[in-house]
């Protein structure tokens, strides 16, 4: 009879230890990226692949899926449909704030991982509609703002805004990348708006096509006013060579994509997730050419939001120069438990 109450409490007590390794770990994560024509998709399923495969031998799997957009990416991280998501930092930084079209309705459980590279501006428009060639040439124009609840319908909104543009200043079209290009070249549409990592695939496409399309130029004096209107973007050079027949630098602007998730997730778990992403740049690299700029000692810059517990962790480990609007809550509350 001692013998088999031994095994039981044996049985049981390995039981716990079991439950303990695995505190809210689950075997499917969900990354929510954006449509599958511009840089957020590929690269969601690339961090994917390279999280599955660091814990195969725990049967975890994570799994890039594709969205609307960041907007959408909210909605599906409060529904906990998405556990990662990235966002552009415009929509990452008013969500957490409750402003612009989060307005009174603030997401104070976002936490950053880090910038992961940045989203670069694309305004492209058949070479027919090109005055100035800078992106006023889009009013008037049929025009593609992004799927409707995503962060490209958002962030061309702000733009434009900056530049005194609204939608009744163009014919607007709701589209995704792939879309946006097919139908400048079937004739029914002008231009769209398609910020991503560069390359962009769809654009690749515009150009190795020989559609007579251009992408617009952002003025040092636009920038201005459209960060007036929301201080989230910088001036970028896509450089010549980097699509097909593109021969000259393009001035336009950027803002950083956020790898974000909330406090629910393990502090640990986090911290390797962190560890892992930024150490296997090479890997990244071979998923997108965007991931180049996916470096640790830049991991920060732009950000809003304030870091994950882990994350915090791995880049404070790394000699980072954290800021204090970056310090989670949850490092305060931990600090005043010990005490």
């Amino acid at each position: 009879m001692k013998r088999g109450l031994s095994i039981i409490m044996i049985l049981l007590l390995s039981l716990s230890v079991l439950a303990g390794c695995n505190f809210e770990k689950k075997e499917i994560y969900n990354i929510a990226t954006a449509s599958t024509g511009g840089t957020y998709y590929p690269i969601g399923v690339g961090m994917g692949q390279l999280w599955t495969e660091h814990y195969r031998d725990q049967n975890i799997k994570f799994n890039g899926q594709s969205s609307a957009g960041s907007v959408e990416n909210i909605d599906l991280m409060k529904s906990g449909e998405a556990d990662l998501s990235i966002l552009q930092n415009l929509i990452s930084t008013q969500a957490y704030e409750g402003a612009g079209i989060f307005e009174g309705n603030e997401y104070k459980d976002l936490r950053a991982i880090g910038m992961i590279w940045p989203n670069v501006e694309h305004f492209v428009l058949m070479n027919s509609e090109v005055e100035s060639g800078d992106i006023s040439d889009i009013e008037g124009t049929s025009f593609s703002v992004g799927p409707q609840a995503s962060g490209t319908e958002q962030s061309t909104v702000t733009m434009m805004e900056g530049i005194g543009l609204t939608k009744e200043d163009i014919r607007t079209e709701y589209l995704g990348y792939d879309d946006t290009i097919s139908s400048m070249r079937d004739g029914r549409l002008n231009g769209g708006s398609l910020p991503a990592g560069t390359p962009v695939s769809a654009i690749t496409d515009m150009f190795a096509s020989n559609l007579q399309a251009s992408i617009l130029e952002v003025t040092d004096e636009q920038l201005d006013q459209i960060n007036e209107v929301a201080n989230a973007w910088y001036p970028y050079t896509i450089e010549a060579g980097t699509y097909p027949r593109q021969e000259e630098d393009i001035q336009t602007i950027a803002q950083p994509n956020v790898l974000v998730a909330t406090p629910d997730m393990d502090a640990d778990f986090v911290y390797d997730l962190t560890k892992i992403l930024y150490e296997n740049q090479e890997f990244m690299i071979g998923v997108h050419n965007s991931a180049r700029e996916m470096k640790v000692e830049t991991a920060l810059d732009g950000l809003n939001t304030p870091l994950h517990e882990g994350a915090y962790r791995y880049f404070e480990e790394q000699g980072l120069d954290i800021p204090d609007h970056l310090r989670p809550a949850e490092l305060e509350e931990g600090a005043g438990s010990d005490e």
